[in-house]
């Protein structure tokens, strides 16, 4: 009898898991025992581990009460031990299941009444020991008993209600016997990720006046702090464990909605892994990347949570099977075919390094998320010539474009790009060609314009629509060469974005006239305009990226009715455009380039700012069932 090989060539693979990009992605958390007494913003044992932790104190159930109770964990399950001297919450700490501290805190629900005061636990009691020298409340802690830091936090100068908050910068390193100050960290904020030890730890994340949440994550030597790789997503008041400062988890916290999401860093980087199970705030944790333990916090604003979860790494480097895109198998455990995909719904944006210099109506170009340009745009009232280069971890200053413009189109890689279009400061028809060094001026539009949708490649590019002394419907190729009048889109516009390539395009968003955002499509086939599904929401100056008609994002803009930036992504799939996860913040007046799964946002306007800033869209590869149809 045939082979199923022999009839299609190849065989199924069978595994008993589903392989996975590395072996800590095979990590997952999984339920462990209940605190006796639900518990938000919580002291933690947080150099301790899964089968031997404490917490204590915090505001608990019933909900709101300042607490000085503890408890500890034995793997298995919590028992109540000798309560703290002081009641309080939003405290800093840190140590092992014997022998931690637990640092400063507020002692009223209403967080306005911070204390210095310390109390050293050493298995059997609480003892007051050396005051913190200054008095703050949501600190990041790392460390153990007798030798600990703790880091920034929210402090006042007084303790009446409506006294201004003072977000710190300041650090101060513990011996077992005494406070010291010592390096501050390059950001102030308060409600941190931290772990690690006195010589060797991390902070990541939290928030101040200036950002709600704070991207920047520093690394600490014992010495100094150096800023290093921001995690994916932005956000605060979540729980972390780790060992040093190239070993960690951060996982929980608000963006400001409540997540679960769980990343891991490496020591250079941060990879999004499982995430928790209960989305919440003022989780804490402890233990380290193989075996975690997240408790306590808060499901929603006013809920204290007795939820315990365990993270537990299943792989190990000799059973590891690897991820592939693409691949098909079958998981013998769960007895079903599974393919490897990404799903473009399931992206999500995370913060990248930002542009040397922040500017708007600027014009994006590239392959990728990790291979881009951003070129042009206007510091108002001053226009740029500007051009920097990405390479997923910095952006570097190259050759100025020969023409400052605003709102100009673009198309091609990275080392192989096209300018063309724009206001300098009257709409133009200058066309510039790039090759990874210089620009070089090459043949002219035949209509002159601004703020059109351009893509397509160095040698076969397209430019839709645009604004002359009105809104255009004028769609122009290019060979390589010159520039040639092909059909109009069906709907004049402006502020308008695209995707594709000149034999298979889409034109989106956009205003026409007398003015007012725009939700059209338009596909391109290589002859005609066809119209198709609206964008869910209406938006010009908006951001787009896309390999053809069948698959784009569209993302940030700006609303008419009523006038706003937004943060909005959506998909289209070929027939329809599907709301998706929004870019972290708002942006408008920037182009985006990339493909629906590897994209990139950088520059433009805030509503209020022009922006600097970077978002790198990703879609994770994920194992999905293969069901008969």
């Amino acid at each position: 009898m045939a082979e199923y090989k022999g009839i299609k060539g190849f065989k199924v693979q069978t595994v008993s898991t589903d392989p996975a990009a590395s072996v800590i992605a095979t990590g997952t958390w999984a339920s462990g025992g209940d605190l006796n007494t639900a518990v938000n913003a919580s002291g933690a044992s947080n150099a301790g581990t899964q089968t031997a932790s404490i917490n204590f104190a915090g505001n608990a159930a019933p909900y709101p009460t300042v607490t000085n109770a503890a408890e500890s964990y034995n793997g298995t399950s919590w028992s109540p031990i000798s309560s703290m001297g002081t009641s309080r919450w939003i405290l800093s700490s840190f140590g092992t299941q014997t022998a931690a501290l637990g640092v400063s805190g507020v002692t009223d629900v209403n967080a306005v009444l911070p204390t210095t005061v310390v109390e050293q636990w050493n298995g059997t009691s609480w003892t007051e020991v050396a005051e913190l020298t200054t008095n703050r409340h949501a600190s990041g802690g790392f460390g153990v008993s007798t030798a600990g830091l703790i880091v920034g936090g929210q402090s006042r100068p007084g303790a009446p209600p409506g006294v201004p908050v003072i977000y710190r910068a300041n650090v101060e390193s513990w011996n077992g016997t005494a406070w010291t100050e010592t390096t501050d960290i390059n950001t102030a904020r308060d409600t941190m990720f931290s772990f690690g030890i006195n010589t060797s730890g991390l902070i990541a994340n939290g928030a101040n006046p200036t950002a709600p949440a704070v991207s920047n994550t520093e690394s600490w030597n014992g010495t100094s702090w150096t800023e290093v790789a921001e995690s994916n997503t932005t956000r605060y008041s979540g729980g972390a464990a780790g060992s040093s400062n190239t070993l960690g988890l951060i996982f929980g916290g608000a963006t400001p909605t409540f997540t679960a999401a769980t990343e891991y860093w490496d020591g250079t980087s941060w990879t999004e892994l499982n995430n928790l199970a209960n989305a919440r705030v003022y989780v804490r944790g402890s233990g380290s990347v193989p075996s975690a333990l997240a408790y306590a916090g808060a499901s929603s604003p006013s809920v204290a949570s007795a939820a315990t979860e365990e993270w537990t790494i299943t792989a190990t480097p000799t059973t590891f099977q690897q991820e592939n895109l693409g691949q098909v198998f079958y998981n013998s455990t769960s007895d079903a075919f599974k393919v490897t995909k990404q799903s473009v719904p399931a992206g999500t944006w995370a913060s990248g390094a930002s542009m040397n210099t922040a500017r708007r109506q600027i014009t994006n170009f590239g392959e990728s998320n990790s291979a881009a340009i951003a070129v042009a745009g206007t510091i108002p009232p001053t226009l740029q010539a500007l051009n920097e280069s990405y390479n997923g971890s910095t952006w570097t200053e190259l050759n100025d474009v020969n023409t400052a413009r605003e709102g100009a189109s673009s198309s091609g890689t990275q080392t192989a790009g096209l300018l063309f279009s724009g206001g300098n400061p009257s709409p133009t028809t200058f066309t510039e060609s790039w090759d990874g060094t210089n620009w070089t001026e090459v043949n002219d539009l035949n209509t002159s314009r601004q703020f059109g949708a351009g893509f397509g490649t160095q040698t076969a590019s397209i430019l839709a629509g645009g604004y002359t002394t009105t809104q255009v419907a004028n769609t122009e190729t290019w060979n390589g060469t010159s520039w040639t009048e092909v059909n109009d889109l069906n709907n004049a516009r402006n502020n308008n974005n695209g995707a594709g390539t000149t034999t298979s395009g889409l034109v989106f968003g956009g205003n026409t006239p007398p003015g007012g955002a725009v939700g059209y499509t338009e596909s391109w086939d290589g002859t005609s305009w066809t119209e198709v599904s609206d964008l869910n929401t209406a938006r010009i100056y908006i951001g787009g990226s896309g390999a053809s008609n069948t698959s784009a994002l569209a993302f940030g803009g700006q609303t008419t009715t009523p006038p706003a930036t937004v943060a909005n992504t959506e998909s289209w799939n070929g027939s329809s455009w599907s709301e998706i996860n929004d870019l972290s913040s708002v942006r408008s007046q920037t182009t985006g380039t990339g493909t629906s799964t590897d994209s990139l946002i950088a520059g433009g306007w805030t509503g209020t700012a022009v922006a600097a800033a970077t978002e790198e869209w990703n879609v994770p590869t994920t194992n999905n069932t293969l069901t008969a149809s």
